[in-house]
């Protein structure tokens, strides 16, 4: 078929048949559960997964497996992982699918065999980790509990047979500081104040000082909270049942919405034999990259603490070191970490992000996964993987996350005068911002809704603060490092981050003290997470530049992509810019707009104020030359490239006064009897007379070019007179709106070539007539439309309104969050194309289009087009070319050609 279009073949959606996890409940599969004497097999081993068993194992399941292979079980801690459909079973049915629980047993004596330990001996127990693993990394929003298996007699036994007491009570004190926050949902907060009275008492700063006393006392004082179970078996199926349960957590749905993760997919939990970093000096714990996960360089980084346990490095609670650092602490272990980060990078062809720990001086892998990274560092790493040859380009191309990609267009400081640092932190997350502090979730996704800038001022943030995350320009944090939860998060939401900042933040005032400097909520702060600088406001945001690795990354996506990337400009200064980011051409020009300018308002206001088509003719005569001035200037930016103009699409009241309110001027000027009455009367008389109670389906686009056809006369006129004035034209493409009918189409189409001819100017040599396909009618007769067209423009903005039944502006205020929510759909269908029905729509039109004009050209103009999910529809769809924004031109191009790549 002509230009690639796909037929339009309807399946049955994966959906119906998938698990559907509303909050906890699930809706089963066709058929309900696996039936038979035999149940599925629940538990893997890590000896017998792998990193192509992701949808089971999860991500770190699939990983850990993968390294116990690469690096061998002197490396990695035993274990095994519960699968998915294991968590999906269990939110489905309310309780532990059948079998589940003896294959759980079964693998805990696999383990115990291996480690020579018994889990629940009161001698030398065997402890484990029980951590979450869903397919795609959630970093923080699903559970850990660590150190299971103690209880008031076994932390006796451990700490006789490794004879340090403090490390025993240390244990014990996190597994019930974790059980209680993760299994019985009793407020961090609570821990952490008694934790701090303690110390307090103690007259120490760090939990690491804590004497066996003092932990004693805490693990007392926290199992007060709570009913803490003494039995190692009931402890592991509660923490089971609790990482099941975090995966419908509030704050893990909602990281699922913001980053677009599937309800149904569930959580993986894997279970862990312990090692331990909080052993004393010869241990430690920590996470490293194979490259430095902020900027790209070359160089591994990350962060550790000496005596610690994982949580301690990632909570942000303690500020760590510099993995750097290590090579002094601990040179062999350091050393042993360096080979491992180029022997896991150069199997998995990606940067890692992995976790270790270091038991009395051996090093223990406890996971690796691709690394999370802002958009510099993943142009950086793409551009050297080839360079060095661990990618080819096709590979590198595949690494990067298009959407991610638009970071690199933000603003960043200025480092003049106006800048001035305020305090230094750590450069967790790139990019610069400022706006109003706030100091909790509430108010910065209240006042961010009002349309402020904020920025989310806290000691350290938790998972919870995910929401604040996403509404927030950037994020300030007092403690924490580069691994902390505050820079995972920003890192992976491209929010500009500044963590472990010298600053001190008192959240029961509501302070931010910087160097004897008080801010208060609201005080104005600015963040440069490129530098680790907390800023003065005043500081001036510049426009980004493309540097030279993206250029590249952009000339290897131009050389692969089929599809063709325009962009939507109204203006010669967006046109020029759309070139400089590589558009190839303009595929919506939108001529309102030039109309609503300043000045020109009355103009077209005399010429809607018209009686009879000499007085419109008039009028439009003083717009004529403004119109060609305006298409000049875009010709010009666009040379060689073709522009596809819109003629005149919304009704004529948007150029008027409001209704309402001219009813309240004109009741006025009678009472006081004012010079201007009349004018105003007048006035209020040809409002009434074109108002319309829904001027969204009334009088606009195409139907106001055949009530009124000076209107596109003159347009045309400017468009012809404009491409006449240049040495190099553009090819002019001039696009009819709201077609339904193709006599429509036919009719101006004839007014065009009859207007154009005064110039010289022929259909397909020097401009061609197209239309956008906006109307649910269209779509279905667009074989006849395409008989009278030679381009088709899917204007999938008001499409999706006029398929689904939508406004836009109504749905995303009203009552699309909880439709999303409610799982009734996945996101906004303005977001993201909606395949099965809008979508639908768009393959039938370019397939029948097609069929009776075999050379017909299909794009996109929607802002759908800026949307690599999208795009990747449109390029399976046949179309020729999308167009966006201009920002978003770049995204498009890297898009297009990773769905290349895909098909």
């Amino acid at each position: 078929m002509a230009g690639g279009a796909v037929g339009p073949v309807r399946q049955d959606s994966a959906e119906s048949v998938r698990i559907s996890c509303l909050g906890g409940a699930c809706i089963g599969r066709l058929g309900g559960e696996v039936s038979g004497e035999q149940p599925p097999k629940w538990v893997y081993d890590f000896a017998e997964g792998s990193r192509d068993m992701r949808e089971l194992l999860g991500g770190k399941g699939a990983n850990v497996a993968e390294m116990t292979r690469v690096l061998g079980s002197d490396r990695v801690p035993p274990g095994f992982t519960i699968t998915t459909e294991a968590c999906v079973a269990f939110m489905r049915e309310g309780h532990e699918p059948d079998g589940l629980e003896e294959q759980v047993a079964a693998a805990m004596r696999r383990l115990e065999e291996t480690a020579g330990k018994r889990f629940g001996d009161e001698t030398d127990p065997l402890l484990v980790s029980v951590r979450s693993g869903a397919r795609e990394s959630m970093p923080g929003m699903l559970d850990t509990i660590l150190n299971l298996g103690l209880n008031d007699a076994a932390v006796a036994g451990l700490a006789r047979a490794t004879e340090n007491d403090r490390f025993a009570w240390d244990s014990y004190r996190r597994l019930v500081q974790m059980f209680g926050n993760v299994a019985h949902g009793v407020p961090g907060a609570r821990f952490e104040s008694a934790i701090k009275e303690v110390k307090g008492r103690a007259g120490v700063d760090s939990d690491a000082e804590l004497d066996v006393d003092a932990l004693k006392t805490l693990v007392d004082r926290f199992q007060g909270l709570y009913e803490f179970p003494q039995d190692p078996r009931e402890q592991l199926q509660h923490a089971i049942r609790a990482v099941f349960r975090s995966w419908t957590g509030e704050r893990a749905v909602h990281y699922r919405r913001i980053n677009r993760i599937p309800d149904d997919w569930g959580t993986a939990v894997n279970v862990q034999l312990m090692v331990f970093g909080n052993k004393g000096e010869s241990s430690a714990t920590g996470v490293a990259f194979s490259r430095d996960e902020v900027t790209g360089v070359p160089e591994p980084s990350g962060d550790f603490l000496v005596n610690a346990q994982g949580e301690d490095v990632v909570s942000g609670v303690r500020t760590p070191r510099d993995i750097s650092e290590l090579a002094a602490v601990m040179p062999e272990a350091h050393e042993q970490l360096m080979d491992i980060l180029r022997s896991l990078e150069r199997h998995y062809k990606d940067m890692q992000d992995t976790e270790f720990t270091i038991e009395e001086g051996h090093l223990w892998m406890l996971q690796t996964r691709n690394a999370k990274r802002p958009a510099q560092a993943a142009v950086r790493f793409a551009v050297d993987a080839v360079e060095e040859g661990l990618l080819s380009r096709e590979e590198a191309l595949r690494t990067l996350d298009a959407g991610a990609l638009e970071a690199l267009l933000h603003p960043h400081f200025d480092h003049g005068d106006s800048y001035r640092v305020l305090a230094r932190g750590v450069a967790a997350s790139p990019g610069a911002a400022a706006g109003a502090i706030v100091f909790t979730v509430e108010d910065a996704v209240r006042q961010a809704r009002a349309g402020e800038a904020v920025i989310l001022v806290r000691p350290f943030t938790e998972a919870d603060d995910v929401a604040g995350f996403h509404v927030s320009k950037g994020i300030l944090t007092s403690e924490g490092g580069k691994a902390s939860h505050a820079a995972l998060v920003a890192r992976g939401m491209g929010v500009p981050a500044v963590t472990g900042a010298q600053v001190a933040i008192d959240l029961e005032h509501d302070e931010l003290r910087i160097d004897g400097e008080v801010f208060h909520a609201g005080d104005m702060i600015g963040v440069d997470g490129s530098e680790g600088a907390v800023v003065d406001p005043g500081a001036q945001l510049l426009e980004p530049e493309l540097d030279e690795r993206f250029e590249t990354v952009l000339e290897w996506a131009d050389r692969i992509r089929r599809l063709g990337v325009r962009a939507n400009a109204d203006t010669p200064e967006d046109a020029a810019k759309a070139r400089e980011l590589g558009a190839e051409g303009i595929g919506l020009c939108r001529t309102e707009h030039m109309f609503m300018a300043e000045g020109r308002q009355p103009k077209m206001r005399a010429m809607i104020m018209a009686r009879d088509s000499d007085g419109r003719r008039a009028a439009l005569r003083e717009l004529l030359p403004l119109q060609e001035e305006d298409f000049t200037g875009i010709f010009e930016a666009m040379r060689g490239l073709p522009v596809t103009i819109r003629l005149l699409d919304p009704p004529l009241h948007e150029f008027l006064p409001n209704l309402p309110e001219l009813r309240a001027q004109v009741e006025r000027a009678r009472l006081e009897q004012g010079d201007d009455m009349e004018e105003l009367e007048q006035l209020l008389a040809r409002v009434e007379e074109i108002h319309e109670g829904n001027p969204m389906l009334g009088t606009r686009g195409c139907r106001l070019g055949i009530l009124y056809p000076e209107i596109y006369e003159m347009q045309v006129h400017a468009i012809m007179r404009a491409a006449k004035s240049l040495d190099e034209p553009p090819l002019a493409e001039i696009m009819i709106p709201l077609v339904a009918y193709e006599h429509e189409i036919e009719m101006l189409r004839e007014l065009v070539v009859r207007v154009s001819s005064d110039y010289g100017m022929e259909p397909g040599r020097d401009f061609t007539v197209g239309t956008m396909i906006e109307l649910p009618r269209a779509c279905f007769v667009a074989n006849r439309i395409a008989r009278h067209a030679d381009f088709f423009s899917f204007g999938t903005n008001d499409l999706t309104q006029t398929a689904i039944g939508l406004s836009r502006d109504d749905a995303e205020s009203k009552f699309m969050p909880a439709y999303i929510e409610g799982k009734i759909v996945d996101r906004s269908p303005f977001e993201t194309i909606d395949a099965p029905g809008v979508g639908w729509l768009v393959r039938l039109a370019a397939w029948v289009g097609r069929e009776a004009h075999p050379s017909l050209k299909l794009g996109i103009c929607g802002e759908h087009g800026g949307d690599p999910e999208s795009i990747a529809f449109f390029d399976m769809a046949g179309l020729d070319y999308v167009s966006c924004s201009p920002p978003r031109v770049p995204i498009a191009r890297v898009a297009a050609a990773q769905s290349a790549l895909a098909r």
